[in-house]
């Protein structure tokens, strides 16, 4: 897999040849063009692609995992509307979960962060604002974010959250330098439902239970009604296949509070 670093050292011994040969005419300068063009395509892609682990390590599944086992995860909560509801479907089941949280969103809803841990299941940190420049902000603003939303949990519950879900999946070197001094582990996913997007129930369901096997993570959000309704039949589903969602820590075999 493509890694950053070794890409970076790659096309850096590779330019200053180009840049040599250019001026000694043996190669026209707009051959550097060959390189930087891939070189700029590789580290956007690196940068969305969050299973690439381009940037830093982000553990997005178990594929040792001997039980039958999958981790349904939760983004951008806690929601009041949709969260409970998704709780009681959880229950129901017998499934635990992981939610990946929003600071601002744990400020108007501590009693339902307090409901999530109340009924087993795992918080992760989700950063405070969840903007949409985020990928933009420089490692003060991004440690800024995490820790604001580390702390305000930590207050609410006693728990220091480990876990980490990039927002939007986007990882860049100043999340990675972020990342390792707080000693975080990231968190991707390897089944993405694309439930914030226009899709219908039915083709967001049938994208999940087309690829999931043991040891996936599921990358859902509690904000929809429509998440609720696939929720309930990738439960069905589950339980038909023999398989249990656990929580993330669960699955991958690590911590999830300090």
């Amino acid at each position: 897999m493509l890694k950053r670093r070794s890409v970076n050292r790659t096309g850096l011994v590779l330019c200053l040849v180009l840049i040599v040969l250019s001026l000694i005419d043996i190669t026209p300068w707009w051959s550097l063009m060959v390189l930087i063009i891939p070189w700029l395509c590789i580290t956007a892609l690196g940068s969305f692609m969050i299973r690439w682990n381009y940037h830093l390590e982000s553990l997005c599944a178990n594929a040792s995992v001997s039980n039958n086992w999958v981790s349904i995860t939760f983004d951008d909560g806690p929601n009041e509307a949709f969260t409970p509801r998704i709780l009681k479907l959880l229950e129901a089941y017998n499934a635990k979960a992981t939610f990946f949280c929003i600071g601002r969103q744990v400020e108007k809803h501590v009693d339902v962060l307090h409901t999530i841990l109340d009924n087993g299941h795992t918080l992760g940190n989700h950063t405070y604002s969840h903007a949409r420049s985020f990928g933009f902000f420089g490692p003060e603003k991004v440690s800024s974010e995490l820790m604001e939303t580390t702390e305000l949990v930590e207050k609410i519950t006693g728990k220091r959250m480990r876990l980490y879900r990039p927002a939007f999946g986007v990882t860049n070197p100043a999340i990675e330098g972020v990342v390792s001094r707080l000693q975080l582990k990231s968190i991707g996913w390897s089944v993405r439902s694309l439930d914030t997007t226009s899709r219908s129930k039915k083709k967001i369901l049938n994208r999940i239970i087309g690829t999931v096997s043991k040891g996936d993570i599921i990358l859902l959000h509690d904000t929809s009604d429509k998440t609720v309704a696939v929720l309930e039949q990738l439960l069905l589903f589950l339980e038909r296949q023999n398989l249990r969602s656990v929580t993330v820590d669960q699955l991958l075999e690590i911590e999830a509070y300090a």
